[in-house]
């Protein structure tokens, strides 16, 4: 059992991945600025009996004392939320991260697992990137992991080991539901509409890895021997899960009845085009063990979309696409582009967050 502090706990990784940690025994405190709060799936939000409203800019060292692994989670999560408000991408997912690595280096805590990103490679290619492969990121966001990582490495000592989780593009149910990831996206077209929709000439390639999956590779990492993760970057998701993006549309259109390919009008090639290999994970973990594939992953989209009666205002609204979620506040005058809550307290009392750090979890109560 570890102490573990999740940041982005009531995200779309971590709503699947702190219920796996408490079941492993782990005792979890979460953090989540609340972004998405009313933004949830069918299913009910699971996590720790502590998931305080905080932004992880403003933690401070002595917050962090007591902890032994930081799961770091919390970012603008995508391109195009990235490309809104770039400086806030490196505000938060660059300049915040190193920030908070360091006082938790100088806090004791001895693991620091990353979310970072396989956007880093960027324009690659067909060929099948390993981790020392050169980095090629076209956006904010792919770049702002690239420079994370640069500095977090240079923090790795005896005592703090970070490791760095490049996650494959994500798809899957999960309590924080995201439309914005491109098999959510083209499944949740194909029910809704009957049309799978293509946004570009369906030539990129991309990694593809379900979030069960990705949750369980944390939990894994989490495990390993320190010798295996330390200072490391892993690919994370399965070799065999390279796809080009009209071979995943035709998939899915086996998969829903009566759905279609249909190409958008005007959709080019996507300079986004890299292919992964995710060996190094495998060896170095043998205990993880991947359990999806993308058909697998396909049909459970369409089984649960079609038990839930997803439509089309949905899949396109402000619940699960992100950057309309953040436009929305924005317009509503709640959160101002930092992007920080308007008239609402950033962080719980401190008194709050102390107790939270010291009561163990078999005290807390479940949620």
């Amino acid at each position: 059992m570890m102490r573990v502090l999740v940041t982005g706990s009531q995200g779309y990784i971590g709503s699947v991945l702190v219920p796996l940690l408490l079941e492993a025994g782990h005792d979890v405190v979460g953090l989540d600025l609340g972004l998405y709060q009313g933004c949830e799936y069918s299913t009910p939000l699971a996590g720790p009996g502590a998931t305080l409203r905080r932004d992880v800019r403003d933690l401070e060292l002595r917050e962090l004392e007591g902890f032994e692994a930081v799961i770091h989670l919390a970012a603008l999560s995508n391109d195009p939320l990235g490309d809104l408000h770039p400086e806030c991408t490196y505000a938060i997912n660059y300049q915040a991260t190193v920030r908070l690595a360091g006082q938790a280096r100088a806090a004791g805590v001895s693991r620091f697992l990353f979310a970072s990103s396989c956007a880093l490679y960027g324009r690659a290619g067909d060929a099948a990137l390993k981790e020392d492969s050169p980095f090629h990121p076209i956006t904010p966001y792919g770049d702002s992991k690239v420079r994370a990582e640069r500095e977090l490495v240079a923090l790795a000592d005896r005592s703090f080991s970070p490791t760095f989780l490049r996650c494959a593009t994500v798809y899957g149910i999960a309590p924080m539901l995201r439309a914005d990831l491109v098999v959510n996206n083209l499944v949740g077209h194909a029910c809704t509409t009957g049309e799978v929709l293509i946004e570009s000439d369906g030539t990129p390639w991309r990694p593809l890895v379900h979030v069960e999956d990705v949750a369980t590779a944390y939990l894994a990492t989490l495990a390993a021997p320190r010798e295996a993760i330390h200072a490391e970057a892993f690919n994370v998701g399965l070799s065999t899960e390279n796809y080009q993006i009209r071979s995943v549309a035709t998939l899915v259109a086996e998969v829903v009845p009566g759905s279609m390919v249909r190409y958008a009008e005007g959709g080019g090639p996507d300079p986004r085009c890299y292919r992964v290999d995710c060996g190094k994970l495998a060896r170095a973990l043998p205990d993880f063990q991947p359990r999806w594939n993308l058909r697998r992953g396909v049909e459970q989209l369409y089984e649960s979309f079609k038990r839930t009666g997803l439509t089309r205002e949905e899949l396109l609204g402000t619940r699960y696409l992100r950057i309309r979620r953040i436009r929305q506040l924005l317009g509503e005058g709640v959160l101002d582009p930092e992007p920080r809550w308007v008239g609402r307290p950033s962080a719980q009392p401190q008194r709050q967050w102390d107790d939270a750090r010291a009561t163990p979890r078999s005290a807390r109560p479940r949620t």
